[in-house]
């Protein structure tokens, strides 16, 4: 039987719907968010995989183009692989919610967002996490939630939940806070240079939000919420666990001390080979699956004596492995120019990670095409993180990027997006990539700082440098730890990966998760200022390295010739079928075709810029003056020097300039009688000629014989005024 749920949000109602669709999952709501809805379904696996060492939880996010309305673009008119937005709306919705299953929950679930209905004003994006978390609380499935997620804006130095398109336009803050009603326990912002008091305020007043939800959710849930799952999973005996404490601690207490990440690893490794060996040793007699269940459990306490081991050595020594302090960077190195024919190249190292950046600079009509449900339909600043498997010593898969690589570069390119010039400022398209070559820990903030240096490098003149940091931290009990720039242990084994990247005047950039059920204010607080003081640090060296944008681009980026024209004489420059560009093009960069290598882009925007690029600055000339003359308006009564392109009885057709014809009839060649036009023209002579006006098909008319009469004769009911006062060259124009 359907049932309806309804609150009042922030003055937009949020509707809950159950038990009419979708009846055969675990848990199914359409959610209605003003005009957005979305059908999420939640299902689990009967089985679990006992011998596996992670939960296999998939959390999809399906966009439909018609939800705004849309058919897709391209060659196949349905949805292929999920769009960018697609893939880190997803993501968004797994780092709260993951979290929260028990930590030996092994069967698999899956979570499915259908996008069904857009209102732009009412974020698919939330309404899906709330769906999520209330689909997954009203099943049989073990969770410890519920969860909620709000977006905070602020407008005129207020802060707004859920912003509208058009507030978020106006927002210097662009945040986005999940939790539970204890804590928060993912963050993912962009913000245009906002103090650590003003991000903190931001979060705080979103958590308010997000406790609303919640409650709401748990009305329903106490409603409509089915009693939970027995699942099964393996039981450790205390003997078991004690005993293989007692073999490894003191050995995985001196790997875990060792400085260099590779070394450490394989002396991990080893210690746990070892322990394995000895096991299968002792339980060679078992059944095939008993045994396998048992070294499974051997590995499970490996794992659980490591994290202890590591949080003892980092809270209560208060030691990292590398010998640092707690809020130390490691050692930094910086060098731009690496390639020298790319437009812009630099190098970041922080410790055993490596980022090397490059910036492409093209053409505004490079631009990516976004077809998805947002309002935009394009950028011009991309930035793309590649992570190969060398970097860390390994050997893996090629090919597409994954979801952290989608993610680490959407992080990165939020972060440098805040100071990227305005299009009437700089108009090229920008990409960097981000290639890591090593990893340690915090790449996307390497790739951040390496991305930055590359901007300046290739010439674009961000409005700040930026630089990001990743914090860490480590709890025991009510004791904790926060660490600056962390390596890839104190991420794998801590409860928090917090990155912040900013410039000197503020955050442009925060990404949060949480293993734990969340943080508190004063650990939020106390994050961001030692954040703060590793940023500073990081831009102090930056700047050694360069210290503001190079005045010029590369010598092999293209150059810019932008100036306007009037709208209406855009078709006239295109021409019929796109005629005249193309001649333009091809005539000033001397190439046969448009696409060849060398050839000059023309980009025509509607109100009238015309943007010019080419690395060859004769050659812009060139183009401009070719597209200048094509759009010059004749004046009536002024005289000008034409060359006659072809002649006829009933007169000849002259040239003004490119693009400008007119008609000499045979009536106006000569101040005398004319009987062929032969006898006074032929092609290829360069003659005076008046503009006296068109006529009714809007045709240019000219005459010779005008321009030959001394002024004082020429005719005195000319519908055109102006006359000249001397002759004027087509060429001095």
């Amino acid at each position: 039987m359907k049932k309806t749920f309804e609150l009042n949000f922030k003055n937009r109602k949020l509707v809950v719907e159950h038990g009419e669709v979708a009846k055969q999952a675990n848990g199914a709501v359409m959610v209605r968010y003003g005009d957005t809805v979305i059908l999420t379904t939640v299902v689990v696996s009967e089985k679990a995989n006992l011998l596996s060492d992670f939960f296999p939880l998939m959390v999809l996010y399906q966009e439909k183009l018609y939800s705004v309305g849309k058919i897709p673009g391209g060659f196949i008119k349905r949805e292929g692989r999920p769009t960018e937005n697609a893939t880190l709306a997803a993501r968004m919705i797994d780092r709260p919610m993951r979290p929260l299953f028990p930590e030996n929950f092994r069967n698999e679930v899956q979570i499915v967002n259908t996008v069904l209905s857009v209102d732009q004003d009412n974020s698919p994006e939330m309404t899906a996490m709330f769906a999520s978390s209330l689909a997954t609380c009203i099943s049989k499935i073990p969770f410890g939630g519920p969860i909620a997620g709000v977006k905070v804006g602020r407008v005129n130095g207020e802060f707004v939940i859920n912003p509208t398109a058009e507030e978020l336009e106006q927002s210097d803050i662009d945040l986005t806070v999940a939790g539970t009603k204890e804590a928060i326990n993912m963050v993912e912002a962009g913000a245009k240079e906002v103090s650590e008091k003003d991000m903190l305020d931001a979060l705080m007043f979103g958590h308010a939000a997000v406790k609303e939800l919640i409650a709401f959710q748990e009305k329903i849930i106490e409603e409509i919420g089915t009693e939970k799952m027995e699942y099964p999973h393996l039981e450790i005996s205390a003997a078991l666990r004690s005993e293989i404490e007692e073999k490894i601690k003191k050995p995985l207490d001196e790997a875990l001390r060792i400085k260099d990440k590779l070394t450490s690893y394989e002396a991990i490794d080893r210690i746990k080979e070892e322990l394995l060996e000895e096991y299968k040793i002792k339980f060679q007699d078992l059944e095939e699956e008993v045994r396998q269940e048992e070294l499974t459990k051997v590995s499970l306490v490996f794992q659980d004596v490591e994290y202890e081991v590591f949080r003892k050595i980092v809270v209560k020594e208060r030691t990292r492995a590398d010998g640092r302090k707690m809020d130390e960077i490691r050692p930094l190195s910086t060098a731009i120019d690496l390639l020298p024919r790319t437009h812009g190249s630099a190098l970041f190292t922080r410790g055993q990670t490596q980022s090397l950046s490059i910036t492409t600079l093209g053409a505004l009509g490079e631009h990516q095409i976004l077809d998805g449900l947002s309002l935009e339909a394009e950028k011009r600043f991309m930035l793309h993180y590649n992570f190969p498997a060398f970097s860390v010593g390994e050997t893996g898969r090629y090919g597409a990027p994954g979801r952290r690589e989608v993610g680490h570069g959407a992080l990165g390119e939020r972060a440098l997006l805040q100071v990227i010039p305005s299009e009437e400022e700089f108009p090229y398209t920008i990409r960097v990539v981000s290639e890591i070559l090593e990893s340690n820990g915090s790449s996307s903030q390497a790739s951040i700082c390496a991305g930055c240096m590359s901007l300046m490098a290739a010439g674009v003149p961000i409005k700040a440098p930026v630089a990001g940091i990743a914090m860490g931290l480590i709890t025991e009990g009510k004791d904790y730890t926060i660490l600056t720039d962390i390596q890839g242990m104190e991420d794998h084994l801590g409860d928090m990966d917090f990155k912040v990247a900013g410039t000197k005047n503020g955050i442009t950039a925060l990404q949060m998760d949480i293993k734990i059920a969340g943080i508190t204010q004063e650990i939020l607080e106390e994050a961001l200022g030692q954040a703060k003081k590793a940023r500073f640090e990081i831009l102090e060296k930056i700047k050694e390295t360069i210290e503001k944008p190079r005045d010029e681009v590369s010598q092999y980026a293209p150059k810019t010739e932008i100036f306007f024209i009037k709208p209406e004489r855009i078709k006239d420059v295109i021409g019929k079928g796109g005629e005249m560009i193309t001649k333009i093009i091809c005539e000033a960069s001397n190439v046969n075709a448009v696409t060849e290598v060398g050839a000059v882009k023309v980009d025509l925007e509607d109100d009238g810029r015309v943007i010019i690029y080419h690395s060859d600055k004769e050659i812009i000339e060139t183009t401009k003056k070719m597209i200048l003359d094509v759009v010059k308006e004749v004046e009536f009564g002024k005289i000008y020097s034409a060359k006659v392109v072809k002649v006829e009885e009933f007169g000849c057709f002259v040239e003004l300039w490119p693009g400008c014809e007119g008609l000499v009839h045979i009536s106006e060649l000569d101040v005398k009688r004319v009987n062929k036009t032969e006898d006074i023209v032929k092609v290829g002579d360069e003659i005076l000629v008046k503009a006296v006006g068109n006529d009714k098909k809007g045709r240019l008319n000219l005459s010779r014989k005008q321009a030959l009469m001394p002024k004082e004769e020429h005719p005195k009911n000319e519908k055109n005024h102006n006359q000249p006062s001397e002759v004027q060259n087509s060429e001095n124009e």
